[in-house]
């Protein structure tokens, strides 16, 4: 695909891509770094350091998750030029906050300080419980903290959906972005682990991801106008029941197939006699392999290391050659959502970019600016 084609492919009516990424990651920095997602033998990175990005400030009254999530986010407005590069808190906007709003997704981020919040009022009462540190015990803090600390003043979603609420998050503010609710929506996934979330799922610490990933998706006509340089493009989404529906419902019979699979969490291949969703020369990848289980993270996650491989050779000659198939959730789940991504100069889709769950109104959970007066 020439020039020409792929501006004629970014300024299609609708089109939504990714202008900006962001991680806190031990030892992953970029989307490339993530999706290599390899250390020397007894060489682990040590814990995120949250502090060496965000300050002291960043930590005041809130929790790990928060901590993580307001890393990632600072991270991917930094990428897509929505916060001067060379400020040490991430500064002023540079767009109006009413056109940027916020989702974020998790599923186990707060869970320690809920149950630590219960633990105090069985054992005492309320009155033992700090006003300060209370908030954090609401599901929406991560998203709430991230619009607070930057002032996103467009709507504020917190999505806590299982395995596929990382991809359902991306979807949700493609969705806002394509419905004119706002111009760009910064979408943030976060885990950590601690004793509660190692008790809950009885697993070690180390095989759960304590870290956060960004995206910013954004229509193509608003990134153009700002001269926003954008490394993805937005395909279709769907969420199915099934593992083999979701991918036949986005990959058309008959074809080559994506150029790399990100499949979900510690996938295995069924037998023989069952069939592979996807075809058998197609790579896969695991992005949880390097950095742990990420339950509400996942999506995120793969997404950000889609747009690593979609920078490599791999990807195709030329730009936008390639497409990234991503999927979450398994046919234990309750359900499986996937999506497609693209290089920024692909052709738009022949289907529609925004699935049949996106025709319901979507009404903002809470206004960032009264879900937290105690700033």
């Amino acid at each position: 695909m020439n020039a020409l084609h792929a501006l004629h492919a970014l300024r299609a009516p609708g089109t939504v891509v990714v202008s900006g990424v962001g991680l806190a990651l031990p030892g992953a920095d970029t989307p490339d770094a993530l999706l290599r997602g390899a250390h020397a033998p007894g060489c682990a990175p040590g814990p995120f350091d949250t502090g060496a990005r965000i300050g002291r400030r960043g930590h005041r009254y809130k929790d790990r998750a928060t901590q993580l999530a307001l890393c990632a986010a600072l991270d991917a407005l930094r990428d897509a030029a929505l916060v001067p590069a060379d400020s040490a808190d991430g500064g002023e906007l540079t767009v109006p906050g009413d056109t940027v709003g916020v989702v974020a997704s998790s599923n186990l981020g707060n869970l320690d300080t809920a149950c630590l919040t219960a633990a105090a009022i069985a054992e005492d009462s309320a009155r033992s419980l700090s006003p300060m540190s209370l908030p954090n015990a609401s599901s929406n803090v991560i998203a709430s903290w991230v619009a607070i600390r930057h002032g996103l003043r467009g709507p504020n979603l917190m999505l806590c959906n299982g395995p596929t609420s990382g991809l359902d998050a991306v979807h949700w503010a493609a969705t806002l972005v394509a419905a004119g609710r706002v111009r760009r929506a910064l979408v943030v996934g976060v885990e950590t682990h601690n004793a509660v979330v190692e008790d809950l799922l009885a697993r070690p610490a180390d095989d759960l991801l304590d870290g956060a990933a960004a995206l910013v998706v954004e229509g193509a006509h608003w990134a153009e106008e700002r001269g926003a340089r954008a490394v993805a493009v937005l395909g279709p989404y769907e969420r199915r029941a099934g593992l083999a529906g979701c991918v036949r419902a986005l990959l058309p019979e008959g074809g080559e197939g994506p150029g790399v699979w990100f499949t979900p969490e510690r996938y295995e291949e069924p037998g023989a006699d069952v069939g592979v969703p996807v075809p058998p020369a197609v790579p896969r990848h695991d992005v949880t392999t390097a950095v742990g289980r990420a339950s509400g993270a996942l999506g995120v996650l793969q997404c950000a290391a889609a747009v690593g491989w979609l920078g490599t050779d791999a990807a195709g000659a030329g730009a936008g050659a390639g497409e990234a198939l991503i999927t979450s959730g398994d046919d234990t789940a309750d359900a499986v959502a996937g999506l497609l991504l693209r290089g920024p100069g692909a052709p738009p889709s022949e289907t529609s970019e925004v699935s049949e769950f996106s025709a319901i109104s979507v009404v903002s959970a809470n206004s960032a600016n009264s879900a937290m007066e105690c700033t």
